[in-house]
């Protein structure tokens, strides 16, 4: 085996003269280096072997200029030069969408029908009845015992002095029940509103409308329990006026409760809006039949005074009521859409 350096080396050309007589004395390309080692040569000796008989010089290239061309046409631009004409830059697609990936292209094919709303994919309603949902398995898993109690107290007139007396937490707890009877009058009358109504308003989002139906109904019972405590404070003494708040504090927590199960009904198992409409017109009905009772029994029961709670009743429960629902209908037909 021959040593690397005697066949990189230029000054060993002699050693190769008597094996190979018709090479010249000094090889001239690339290719003559390689025909003198042996063919087991690795790409790092074949390599080495060329840089030990060429040395790399600086390419220099020419500077005149260019004189071969056709017939009758001038001469060629130069290659270097990037300024072409805009003939060369622009084509017939250079605007294509396709052809410029940063720009947006839009959609190509025939667009397809929306999805029509519902109220099972709404994400804001869906959050709502699972607030409520909680919220009353919260409320039954602290207070049964206690609406229990309240159902059975509710008919039974008592004789003495003694009441039924609330704790703090239970007070609590019943206007926890309060707010959710607030939000699911909210919910029925949204549903009410963009059903038979309208369903477009001056609002930046829909969900306004019934934070702002939220709010009344808010607004209203909180109105008539003052309006209760004001008017019974003047004409009766205060252990009757708490004993009745406590059974209208009550009666309101219950009708919420009663409530709920129709806007799920409505919101997730499609049930017709007229049913709907005729519970709750049930529920409430038989809310005002209640309280009625319970002021009778409460207030009016030694006095037999029929033409007393009949103007009781009607000024504290149905004229709110029916300003209740002609303020909602005012609030609707001034946001809503007039085409």
């Amino acid at each position: 085996m021959l040593r690397q350096d005697s066949i990189f080396s230029p000054l060993s050309e002699t050693a190769y003269t008597d094996t190979a007589v018709s090479q010249p004395t000094k090889p001239q390309t690339p290719y003559q280096v390689l025909r003198l080692l042996p063919k087991d040569a690795t790409p790092a000796q074949q390599d080495s072997a060329i840089q030990a008989w060429f040395e790399p010089s600086e390419i220099h290239y020419s500077q005149q200029p260019d004189t071969l061309h056709l017939p009758g046409h001038g001469v060629p631009r130069d290659p270097k030069v990037v300024d072409i004409p805009q003939y060369y830059r622009e084509n017939y697609f250079s605007n294509d969408s396709l052809y410029h990936p940063e720009l947006n292209g839009g959609r190509y094919g025939v667009a397809g029908d929306p999805v029509p709303y519902t109220i099972s994919n709404d994400n804001v309603i869906t959050g709502l009845l699972v607030f409520c949902f909680l919220l009353i398995a919260f409320v039954f898993s602290k207070l049964s015992w206690f609406i229990v109690h309240q159902i059975k107290d509710f008919f039974y007139v008592q004789k003495g002095e003694h009441t039924m007396t609330e704790t703090g937490n239970e007070v609590k707890l019943q206007m926890h029940l309060v707010v959710l009877t607030c939000i699911v009058f909210a919910l029925l009358y949204y549903f009410y509103t963009t059903n038979y109504v309208a369903s477009t308003f001056n609002l930046s989002s829909e969900y306004q409308l019934l934070g702002i139906f939220g709010g009344v109904f808010a607004g209203y019972f909180l109105l008539r329990f003052l309006l209760y405590t004001v008017v019974n404070n003047v004409f009766f003494d205060g252990r009757k006026n708490k004993k009745f708040l406590t059974s209208l504090l009550f009666i309101t927590s219950l009708e919420g409760i009663l409530l709920f199960p129709s806007v799920l009904l409505l919101a997730y198992f499609h049930i017709p809006p007229q049913s709907v409409v005729y519970y709750c017109a049930t529920v409430v009905v038989l809310a005002k039949i209640l309280t009625f009772y319970k002021a009778h029994v409460t207030f009016f029961r030694q006095n037999a005074g029929f033409l007393q709670i009949i103007l009781y009743f009607c000024a504290l429960e149905i004229i709110p009521l029916f300003a209740l629902w002609g303020g909602l209908a005012v609030i609707v037909n001034f946001l809503k859409v007039n085409f």
